[in-house]
């Protein structure tokens, strides 16, 4: 696994309020990614204990880059000049390792402030082949990751993402097209399409963030090698006969 050079270190700011309301969304959403504004403003109020205005949280949620499994109208509008891809993993027999690759970003907590996660992972062993952290939910962010991954000497097959404007720019795309990897993309609004990499975030999340908290970005991306490091090479799954996600990679 590599992981790229941390270029955006600040921590971003919001209030105190803001960060509070945004650590239950957080945490909501985690646990039921189907839930849209209405519904985690509804949860939010319950957990908090004092009204959550839903429009609040339709800002808070597009700061953290969420939105429901289900599409809703003018939703997730995508970048005018940006490029779209037909899904071509459904029904897909995903058998051998470097056949598809995945990318995601998320929203990762700590005391205070918040940053930007970004990963790549072999959809058939689950290793994560690179990840990076950031201040910003960009492009740039996400083609650090993918340079990352492809630094690696190997390549997939298909490289599938959701339809962010982060992954359909110029930018993030010119080296998937220079290598002739397929591109596809999630229909708009199903994060499931994604699957295994929405899985990978609820562990990131539930085995480490939740429960470490850390103090600072330097704390935060110490925490994340170590986990990262663990996760490929130790962590059994369930899926993959109870071996780690590198034996299965590095054996397919």
């Amino acid at each position: 696994m590599r992981r790229a050079s941390w270029y955006c270190w600040k921590p971003k700011a919001e209030t105190t309020a803001n960060l509070a309301l945004m650590r239950q969304l957080d945490e909501i959403y985690t646990e039921c990614p189907w839930y849209g504004s209405r519904k985690l403003a509804w949860e939010a109020s319950r957990r908090l204990g004092q009204p959550i205005n839903r429009k609040r949280v339709q800002r808070l949620m597009d700061v953290m880059g969420i939105q429901g499994i289900v599409p809703k109208p003018a939703t997730s509008r995508p970048a005018p000049d940006h490029e779209h891809y037909p899904y071509l993993l459904r029904g897909l027999a995903v058998v051998r390792s470097n056949q598809v690759w995945c990318s995601d970003i998320t929203y990762v907590r700590m005391k205070g402030s918040y940053f930007y996660l970004a990963a790549v992972m072999d959809w058939h062993s689950r290793y994560v082949l690179s990840w990076e952290l950031s201040n910003t939910r960009e492009s740039r962010l996400c083609r650090t990751a993918l340079d990352a991954a492809l630094q690696t000497g190997a390549q997939p097959e298909i490289f599938n993402t959701d339809q962010g404007s982060e992954f359909t720019s110029a930018n993030f795309l010119a080296p998937l097209k220079e290598r002739n990897i397929q591109i596809s993309m999630d229909g708009r609004g199903r994060a499931l399409d994604n699957v295994f990499i929405e899985r990978l975030w609820r562990s990131v999340k539930y085995e480490h963030v939740y429960l470490l908290d850390h103090p600072d970005g330097g704390a935060l991306w110490r925490g994340l090698q170590t986990y990262f490091r663990y996760y490929n090479e130790q962590r059994p799954h369930q899926h993959l006969s109870y071996q780690s996600p590198a034996t299965v990679y590095r054996s397919s």
